[in-house]
């Protein structure tokens, strides 16, 4: 398949040998906790401190965002792969996500999942569509340095550590 002179299939496997961090992006919706992994952020801006979230735009993670203006990344150290796995679930339940989960709170009671490399509090200040995906531009409103010593990373479909 092709879209304007692309081939969507090589892109994609090309595009997936991009190695990234992986995050856990969690938001309080009401009483719920929302966790999901995520690949794709960055870093924008030092001052203000700034970075940018994109997120399926159709997701519940989305719709959360969209509903709180708030969430907190957790990139997840290379020992918390698990962590990955469990919140990459299909249709998982939004009731007892954060059961056995070791996890403090943000000013705002987003989960910071412990263990992880760095977390980040994070506030939406605008959003902007880029094809399947809403791109989201965050002031960073917290950031704790975590005990882990290497990112967990994805490369080419699997998990790995530097």
């Amino acid at each position: 398949m092709s879209t304007g002179g692309v081939d969507v299939e090589n892109y994609r496997r090309l595009s997936e040998d991009i190695a990234s961090a992986i995050a856990l992006l969690s938001a309080r919706v009401g009483r719920w906790d929302l966790v999901t992994p995520i690949d794709s952020f960055l870093d924008v801006s030092y001052d203000p401190p700034t970075m940018v979230v994109s997120l399926y735009s159709l997701s519940r993670a989305a719709e959360a965002l969209e509903q709180t203006g708030t969430c907190a990344l957790s990139v997840l150290g290379d020992q918390q792969q698990g962590l990955a796995e469990r919140f990459g679930e299909p249709g998982l339940p939004l009731q007892g996500m954060l059961e056995s989960v070791a996890h403090t709170r943000d000013g705002v009671g987003n989960a910071l999942i412990e263990g992880s490399l760095a977390t980040f509090s994070l506030e939406a200040e605008s959003s902007h569509e880029a094809a399947t995906h809403t791109l989201y531009v965050c002031r960073v409103r917290e950031v704790h340095q975590g005990t882990a010593r290497s990112p967990l990373v994805r490369f080419s479909k699997r998990y790995a550590s530097l």
